[in-house]
């Protein structure tokens, strides 16, 4: 079992940037992050395998960058130019095995708790 521990989540206005971290417990391969709003389905915006193999949903593509220190066993989520939609919980997510074919990860293995991010117009 891994655990995985978020931080960095809080309140911002628009157009300023905020860095989520996801610290694991363990050795993973695939790490991502996820979001989720009320009533909506929780969705991957960045996954990533090693320091230059990622994948981002068209949403964030150029405002946020995923990266991954293995020997930490930490990932990262630099966010930059957010936008009242980008609000959410944001969780980490991690998978043993590799991300997939087009690198998005869509079945983890583990889950972090979550972190909220507001962002206010």
């Amino acid at each position: 079992q891994v655990h995985l521990m978020e931080s960095g989540g809080g309140s911002v206005q628009a157009e300023g940037s905020l860095r989520l971290s996801c610290t694991a417990s363990g050795w993973t391969w695939c790490m991502a992050w996820f979001r989720q709003v009320p009533g909506k389905e929780r969705e991957v915006i960045a996954s990533i395998e090693d320091k230059s193999n990622a994948w981002y949903a068209d949403s964030v593509k150029g405002r946020f960058t995923v990266s991954k220190d293995n020997a930490k066993k930490t990932l990262y989520l630099e966010m930059n130019m957010l936008k009242p939609e980008d609000s959410a919980m944001y969780y980490c997510a991690a998978h043993q095995g590799v991300c997939g074919t087009d690198l998005r990860l869509v079945a983890p293995n583990y889950w972090g708790q979550g972190t909220q991010v507001t962002v206010s117009s």
